[in-house]
């Protein structure tokens, strides 16, 4: 992975929508990540998302908070690759020890990555 830790964010729903419907998605135990690679974008771009189904709206801050720590800890340690990435919460996401949540998020970038 490039060492590129400069992370934009998306924000709007076609952008969710587009990275669903033409990006790859790796499943963990702690998050969903869909990921669509673009070489021709220099930067990264994250977005997060907790369904209602996890809970309410304390819970699903709650939720995004420890994705959006977890993802910066490991793009300082590991770097992020260049492209769009839409990182969701599961229910599992807040109960998960914190270690094996990076560990999750790192397993599903390289897998994501494979060709």
């Amino acid at each position: 992975m490039s060492q590129n830790h400069t992370a934009g964010r998306l924000k709007k729903r076609p952008q969710f929508l587009r990275v669903a419907g033409k990006g790859r998605k790796v499943a963990t135990p702690g998050m969903v990540v869909q990921m669509l690679q673009d070489d021709s974008q220099p930067d990264s771009r994250v977005g997060f998302t907790v369904t209602k189904k996890v809970g309410n709206s304390v819970i699903r801050n709650r939720t995004k908070r420890r994705l959006r720590e977890a993802l910066r800890l490991v793009a300082r340690e590991d770097g992020l690759p260049s492209g769009d990435f839409v990182l969701i919460g599961r229910d599992g996401t807040r109960r998960r020890e914190f270690s094996l949540l990076q560990d999750d998020l790192r397993k599903a970038l390289r897998k994501g990555l494979e060709k």
